[in-house]
């Protein structure tokens, strides 16, 4: 076991208690002094300052054009207790500097919490992911997008692929240590049911927590009939060194146009666990072109990271 396992283990954990018993509470002091109206007004101006920052990395930019080498704008989807900046800090800069016309957004927003998104119900959030993806493709021009997503944001677009009409507007879908079937956070989840209440409480305070517990009615309905839909092209890339989403394995998809991959079979070195593989690794984002564009990919090795 890596050294600093022991430590990323009660760390989920921990953020896990402190949505619990942190976010009801801020939420219901803000509740007390601004109406909702006054929130929400609250919230779209932050997203959009969000979105502007990314604009200043290079990213975000609504006048970039699709080239005929890469004509799909490219959409991130960040993960949990994240946001449509931070996320992408690394992989944006890495598209762009490749030519991709790469776009991200703030999804799953709770009342009175800033900075850390991907908290609302999942399906409201796949809900706001269908009306950016529309907005990016009228911007843009473009017939059909890609998407990357990082933990829940490598799960939570098959849900808007496969109930909200997702699958005619997305060629290529990019998981990276997805929540596809839930998460034990290595039998964690498992001692919920010895504390009465704590899994209403997370429900009803963070919701998309409740919804990536492996064995949520949310992820029984979603894997329902199969995990894939016809027409879009599913990659997963996972790490054995993953103490979030666990069992790693979980993380793999089943059905036609799927290629799963343990980043540690192409670079048995990397060590990236969940977070690093989304924000840091430029193995793992090697391997994100290569599914962008299969006919120009080349071998992923360790030699990657310095590419």
């Amino acid at each position: 076991m890596l050294p600093w396992k022991r430590v990323l283990r009660p760390l989920a954990a921990l953020l896990l208690a402190v949505a619990v018993t942190a976010v009801p509470a801020v939420a219901t002091a803000q509740a007390e002094t601004r109406t909702e109206t006054q929130v929400e007004k609250q919230v779209e101006k932050q997203a959009r300052a969000r979105s502007e920052s990314g604009s200043g990395r290079g990213w975000n930019d609504y006048s970039c054009t699709p080239s005929a080498a890469h004509p799909r704008p490219v959409v991130l989807v960040h993960g949990t207790f994240a946001n449509g900046v931070d996320n992408w800090l690394t992989l944006a800069p890495y598209l762009v500097n490749r030519g991709y016309c790469v776009f991200s957004f703030d999804y799953g927003q709770l009342p009175g919490v800033p900075l850390f998104h991907g908290l609302g119900p999942i399906d409201r959030s796949a809900e706001q992911l269908a009306a950016f993806v529309d907005k990016v493709l009228a911007a843009t021009g473009a017939a059909e997008t890609d998407l990357v997503g990082h933990s829940q944001g490598g799960m939570m677009p098959r849900y808007y692929l496969k109930f909200l009409g997702g699958a005619a507007e997305v060629h290529t879908f990019v998981g990276i240590a997805p929540s596809n079937h839930g998460t034990t956070l290595n039998g964690l989840t498992k001692l919920l049911r010895y504390f009465p209440g704590a899994e209403d409480l997370i429900s009803t305070a963070t919701p998309a927590l409740a919804d990536q517990v492996a064995g949520s009615a949310f992820l029984a309905r979603l894997n329902a009939g199969g995990d894939t839909v016809p027409g879009v092209r599913y990659t997963v890339l996972a790490t054995r060194y993953d103490e979030v989403v666990t069992p790693y394995r979980s993380q793999f998809l089943s059905g036609p146009g799927v290629h799963n991959v343990l980043i540690q079979d192409l670079c048995p070195l990397d060590i990236s666990e969940h977070a690093a593989l989304g924000l840091l690794d430029r193995i793992a984002f090697h391997e994100v072109t290569n599914a962008l564009d299969p006919a120009h990919a080349t071998a992923t090795t360790c030699l990657s990271a310095v590419g």
